[in-house]
């Protein structure tokens, strides 16, 4: 987890009204564009961490976007950043990343005018619980992408996520962590704990997505360290078993967040699998 600050410049922010999702109210989402000139690239969809937003991802997203002559797209999911913040006495559900896929990002892909043609032409990139969104939409929606990547994702419960999770919590209430946190959510509490309530809660130690992986079509490529502290190997192993095509790219260092502790390893990965699936 990264919390130097570095936001984006505001002019670049813009705010994306959505209608109700699923058993959610209308919804204001905080989107970035990068690279919008690229009118006839293909979109590259950033899906951010459970601590995440779009000034999280600092520079990372544009740097990849320039390797790959993509345009990016990132924003931050309700509860997060500056995007409608998480009511406090609301509790996220045990299936709160499928609805994120399968109803809070194909309304954000409506309202911003992403068509078919171009959904089809898409690359979702996800980390941590955006990687575990990205393989659920990828599941549900197996024509409406060119393929995904996700890095550090998790398909169901193990201990060392929960002790990690724990630890974070701690941190949390004990240390300067929620100060800089605050620098990247409107309502810091509101994203900290819709996420580390979930996680902890007993009800969520039986949540496990391998099943509905099945489905999954496009090219996909699965990126996990050895060091993460969140999750292990069995994380891909998994998605190994219930998707056959996928690549499993298994890093020997990087932690958690290898974009920001590996980056040029986890870079070269990224750039040689999609221009090796989208033809450049």
């Amino acid at each position: 987890m990264n919390t130097t600050p570095a936001a984006p410049a505001p002019g670049d922010i813009r705010f994306v009204g959505l209608p109700a999702c699923g058993d959610r109210g209308p919804l204001s989402i905080e989107c970035q564009w990068i690279h919008p000139d690229r009118t006839e690239a293909p979109v590259a969809l950033f899906l951010h961490e459970g601590l995440g937003s779009i000034a999280m991802w600092r520079r990372w997203p544009r740097q990849l976007c320039d390797r790959l002559g993509m345009r990016g797209l990132v924003y931050s999911r309700p509860g997060y950043g500056r995007s409608t913040p998480r009511a406090h006495e609301e509790k996220w559900p045990v299936d709160y990343l499928s609805r994120q896929a399968r109803d809070v990002l194909p309304a954000l892909l409506d309202a911003l005018g992403i068509d078919e043609t171009q959904r089809q032409r898409m690359w979702l990139i996800g980390h941590s619980d955006g990687a575990s969104i990205a393989l659920l939409y990828a599941a549900a929606f197996p024509g409406q992408l060119a393929g995904a990547v996700v890095v550090a994702p998790h398909v169901f419960v193990e201990d060392v996520s929960v002790q990690g999770i724990e630890e974070t919590k701690r941190a949390y209430e004990q240390t300067d962590l929620r100060e800089k946190l605050s620098r990247y959510h409107a309502d810091v509490d509101s994203a900290f704990y819709g996420w580390s309530d979930i996680w902890l809660a007993p009800a969520f130690r039986a949540w496990n997505i391998v099943e509905p992986l099945a489905t999954i079509e496009r090219p996909l490529l699965a990126v996990q360290a050895h060091d993460d502290h969140y999750g292990t190997m069995a994380q891909l192993d998994a998605i190994g078993q219930a998707v056959e095509h996928a690549h499993l790219c298994k890093l020997p260092f990087g932690g958690h967040s290898p974009h920001r502790d590996a980056g040029e390893m986890l870079d070269d990965a990224i750039v040689q699998f999609v221009l090796a699936h989208d033809g450049g």
